[in-house]
Parts: structure tokens; C-alpha cells; sequence
């Protein structure tokens, strides 16, 4: 296999044309510009359908309708553009309408900047639009993961009739690494023959995204949330990195996850076991393998980009089994190996 050097956002555009996206809709924010720059020539080039739209909010209902026509749609923003698509998520939810929706990730709140940041996991896990909903949400840390985990978004939203959210950040989208094209190898998927597709001579169709009787949409949400049981069941997926018996376990996802092996790394040198769980999906997340690991180190130190969010989820999945440390940085600054492994130092003479 040839392999390519590629900035970040190049290669998720070049996997989405090669995981079968149909139709990309979006509006420039920095910095995941270059995502739609580049579809704005790939997609037409295979026949498929690039539209800059004239807000955030006009290109997640357009995803909307393409998705509603069974076409495979794609949007992608970052921080406040995100947040703008919120509504429209949640519309997508409720409709049971698979979308892709990336976002690179920069400093907030507000405008913040763009520098690299994890600050919008809760946004993206807990769900950042109204009602009980859930998506799916993929994790990337490398460029060759944020192409293959673009062409497993694609599959997953189809699966599950669901919105796939691939959150990275700033510096993922922005670094140049090599990476390999291999072709998508997925089972099979049920036509869509739930998708609007024009009468013709079959009975009408309706994708309806709402419930006025309180008893029918507590049954609906019911009907989502065994949905979303079986996506825990089935979807899990994450790493684990370093000692078979830690001192200390620590978890991180994306970006920080890089530092954090290095961490490891360093840590073997002076004679202290540490071990990652990596999440690779932060929805489903993979409770059973930290509880696992954090009850046989007997200790945990989550780090991330953010004043502290994926560790409520920590916390959660440990439950109160053994002590859960928290360290991150956050505006847009990144953990160094440092001072990352100085707190982990002070936490095992503690």
C-alpha cells in the first residue's frame, strides 16, 4: 500500500469521498477550513455535490434533507459552529437520520481561538441540543485514524440510522503525517428503503420527527434509548497501552493520547509501570476496561485539553473503586510529558 503524506483535514475529505459521502454542506470556520476546500474540488470531480451554505444552521438541515433522501451527507465545523448545528442534531436524532458530523475542536468558551482544545466533549457526549438523546462519537489520534475512523462513521451512522460526531481538535486537523487509503471493509448494509425518494407508484413515505402526545413520545424515546443500549453493546472500541501491572493508570483521548504514550515511555525509563486506556469512542465508552485496569493499578489520572470533562465519565466507570486524579490544560494550551509526568510522580509519593 502507497502511503501519502496528508494534513489532517485533507485526509478526512479524501476518506469522506471514498466511504461514499454524496453530498458535503458546510461554512468555513478555522481550524477545519481545509476540509471543505478540499471537497469543494473532490466531490464534483465524482459526481457528488459540495455546497457552501450561508450558515451553520442552513448546512445541518441541508445534511437533514439529504440524509432524509438517503443519500450519505457530511458536515463539518468547529467550537461555535458546532454549537450553531445543535438544533439540527438533535432534529436528526429524532428523525433516525445517519449524518457525519465532524468537528475539529479549538479554545472556548465563546470565540476563544484556535489552538487544539477538548473542550467540547461535553457537548458532544452528553448531547448538546435539546432532549434525551445520544450520538455516536469517534475519537481519532492520528491522521491515519481520523481516515479510518471517517470511513467507520460513515458505516456506523447507516447501521444505526444515527448522527456519527468525529471530534478531534486543532492540531490533529493541522498536522501532516503519512498515511494509507485502503478500501472500506464493511458488511452489508439494508437498503434504505425507509428514504424519501419521490412517490412513483408505491404508497406515501413520511420521516416524522416528532410526537405531540406525551405518551407516544416517552414510547419513542423508549424505542431510542434501547437503540442506544445496543450501540453500547456492540460499538465499544478503545486501546490500552504500557505495563500489565501499573502503579498508576492513566486515560486520555485523542491528541493527549499521544502525549500520554510518550509519558508511558518516559516513565519506564525511571523504573514507574504506567498503562493507558485510550477511548476511542467517548460514546459508547469503555467503562468495563478502565474499571478493569483502574481497580488493578490502583489508581487513576485522567488528563485532557479542558478544565475537566471526560473524567466525570472516568469517575463514573471507576466508581469509587480507587482514587481518579484529574490534570489538563486548557484555552488551547497542551499538556507537555513534564508536567504530566511530574503529577504523576506527586500523585505515587502521595
Amino acid at each position: 500500500m502507497k502511503k501519502i503524506l496528508m494534513k489532517g483535514n485533507d485526509a478526512i475529505a479524501e476518506a469522506a469521498v471514498r466511504a461514499g459521502c454524496d453530498l458535503y454542506f458546510g461554512y468555513p470556520i478555522t481550524p477545519q477550513t481545509e476540509i471543505g476546500e478540499y471537497l469543494s474540488k473532490r466531490l464534483p470531480e465524482e459526481g457528488k455535490v459540495f455546497l457552501q451554505a450561508e450558515s451553520e444552521v442552513a448546512a445541518i438541515y441541508m445534511v437533514y434533507g439529504a440524509a432524509a433522501a438517503g443519500k450519505r451527507a457530511m458536515t463539518s465545523s468547529s467550537g461555535p459552529g458546532i454549537s450553531l448545528k445543535q438544533e439540527g442534531i438533535s432534529y436528526l436524532v429524532s428523525a433516525e437520520l445517519p449524518a457525519v458530523i465532524v468537528n475539529m475542536s479549538r479554545g472556548g468558551p465563546g470565540l476563544g481561538n484556535i489552538q487544539p482544545s477538548q473542550s467540547d466533549y461535553f457537548q458532544a457526549v452528553k448531547g448538546g441540543g435539546h432532549g434525551d438523546y445520544k450520538v455516536i462519537v469517534l475519537a481519532p489520534s492520528s491522521v491515519q485514524e481520523l481516515v479510518d475512523l471517517t470511513y467507520l462513521a460513515f458505516y456506523l451512522a447507516d447501521k444505526y440510522r444515527n448522527p456519527v460526531i468525529m471530534l478531534g481538535d486543532g492540531m490533529l486537523g493541522q498536522m501532516m503525517e503519512p498515511v494509507i487509503f485502503t478500501e472500506p471493509q464493511y458488511p452489508a448494509l439494508p437498503p434504505k428503503d425507509w428514504a424519501i425518494t419521490g412517490k412513483n407508484d408505491r404508497e406515501r413515505k413520511f420521516i416524522l420527527c416528532f410526537d405531540l402526545t406525551a405518551s407516544g413520545l416517552e414510547k419513542f424515546n423508549i424505542h431510542l434509548f434501547e437503540k442506544f443500549h445496543q450501540i453500547e453493546q456492540e460499538e465499544v472500541r478503545y486501546e490500552v497501552f504500557g505495563d500489565d501491572a501499573p502503579e498508576l493508570l492513566l486515560v486520555g483521548f485523542g491528541t493527549v493520547a499521544r502525549i500520554l504514550k510518550s509519558v508511558v515511555r518516559e516513565a519506564k525509563k525511571i523504573g514507574v509501570r504506567l498503562a493507558l486506556v485510550r477511548p476511542i469512542t467517548l460514546f459508547p465508552f469503555p467503562v468495563s476496561i478502565i474499571h478493569e485496569m483502574a481497580v488493578r493499578a490502583g489508581c487513576v489520572l485522567d488528563v485532557e485539553m479542558n478544565m475537566g470533562q471526560m473524567v466525570e465519565d472516568v469517575k463514573l466507570a471507576v466508581n469509587g473503586a480507587v482514587p481518579v486524579h484529574f490534570y489538563g490544560r486548557s484555552g488551547g494550551m497542551i499538556p507537555s510529558v513534564e508536567t504530566t509526568l511530574q503529577t504523576v510522580r506527586e500523585i505515587l509519593e502521595k
